[in-house]
């Protein structure tokens, strides 16, 4: 294969699962692929108009050996389908937890989990003024989150969905951070490494995830009206 396509090819790879398993008859989450799409919006432009930032800033770069040099704004092609196909693979995982656990509803606990997390990513945030992916993605993910505590957002679903959206997350991110496809500036991180990834990349993902399912959950509303 031309290593060009790498890629493309872990992306495609990546979306056959849940595709194909997007005809499920409980979930049927084919029938809202109107709500799922709609959701991608803003946070694909919000993402990639921060990777295009960091990229110009050298806070990571791409191979060219596994990429396309198919480019918009010096980022590759393959890197906005990126913020496409992990969203769509991340909000089916979700819409198959809330059809398959109904009873996984916000709560107390939840909600705590959620307040701790956003005072602790703030705490990280602020001492690492100088390390930008771990200032910008901890204080984002803070930021976010307090958000979504006004909001009606299944918290519940969303913990429980994470937690398994993490194991395909770290196979795809292990790919494209081993081969290596993306490239890291260390000295814009904290050096952390699980096995290849970043540690910041698990909460990059979370803050991804995060505004996909609020946006599906929000549509989804709108859309039963």
């Amino acid at each position: 294969m031309n290593t060009h396509y790498t890629y493309f090819a872990i992306l495609l790879l990546s979306i056959l699962g849940p595709l194909a398993l997007s005809f499920d008859k409980k979930v049927a989450f084919y029938k809202h692929w109107k709500q799922v799409f709609g959701a991608m919006l803003l946070p694909a432009f919000f993402y990639v108009v921060w990777d295009i930032i960091f990229t110009q800033k050298g806070v990571w770069s791409f191979n060219q050996l596994y990429i396309t040099g198919i480019k918009y704004f010096n980022l590759p092609i393959e890197e906005m389908l990126f913020f496409f196909v992990v969203p769509y693979c991340c909000t089916f995982i979700y819409a198959c937890v809330k059809s398959y656990f109904p009873k996984l509803q916000s709560n107390k606990t939840t909600g705590l989990i959620l307040k701790s997390l956003a005072v602790i990513f703030f705490i990280i945030a602020c001492f690492n003024f100088n390390h930008d992916y771990t200032f910008y993605t901890f204080l984002f993910c803070s930021i976010f989150i307090l958000f979504i505590l006004s909001k009606q957002f299944n918290q519940a679903a969303f913990l429980v969905s994470y937690l398994i959206i993490l194991i395909p997350f770290l196979i795809v991110n292990g790919f494209l951070t081993a081969i290596p496809v993306v490239l890291y500036n260390d000295a814009e991180n904290l050096g952390i490494r699980i096995f290849t990834i970043p540690f910041e990349d698990v909460f990059y993902g979370m803050l991804l995830v995060m505004m996909n399912c609020l946006g599906y959950e929000h549509l989804m509303k709108n859309h039963k009206k």
